[in-house]
């Protein structure tokens, strides 16, 4: 007996591009929170991606990322969690997924472009800008928030609850 027939709410089985999608959703989500939990307990690489005045802004208080970093490990791997169980409370979990997903694309996304702009020179910021934050928000963390979103919203649409 098949997965499907088990749980006949589920969309697990319904592709493998959609289960592609929600393993890379999570794995955006768990890298950045990985991250976040990284420089909490004081770690230093890839901290001056973050730009100089973050980093000057919270040099006191690391141990915000803490939280920071629990939950987004926890929001990139719940939908993976929730789908594996035939997305128990469909209508309720599957929309905090999907408002999660167009947040993360619309934030990831804008920041990119904004970012990238500003590399290209196409933006201006009054007072000029930290190279290695624009760089790293530009084409590493954005970018990141930008799969998370496009990905967990690929996987909600090819897991679509078909209607009776």
């Amino acid at each position: 007996m098949s997965d499907q027939e088990h749980h006949p709410r589920s969309s697990w089985d319904r592709g493998a591009i959609g289960r592609m999608a929600l393993w890379t959703a999570a794995a955006a989500g768990t890298v950045h929170g990985l991250f976040s939990l990284y420089w909490a307990m004081g770690g230093g690489w890839l901290l001056e991606s973050l730009g100089a005045d973050l980093i000057e802004t919270f040099a006191d208080s690391r141990w915000l990322l803490l939280p920071v970093g629990l939950a987004k490990i926890f929001a990139g791997l719940f939908p993976l969690l929730l789908a594996r169980w035939a997305w128990p409370a469909p209508r309720l979990s599957r929309s905090a997924c999907w408002i999660g997903a167009i947040v993360l694309l619309l934030w990831g996304g804008a920041n990119t472009i904004v970012g990238n702009l500003v590399l290209m020179g196409v933006i201006t910021p009054e007072g000029g800008y930290d190279g290695p934050g624009m760089v790293g928000h530009a084409w590493l963390w954005d970018p990141l928030f930008l799969l998370w979103g496009a990905s967990l919203m690929l996987a909600l649409a090819l897991s679509r609850q078909r209607r009776a």
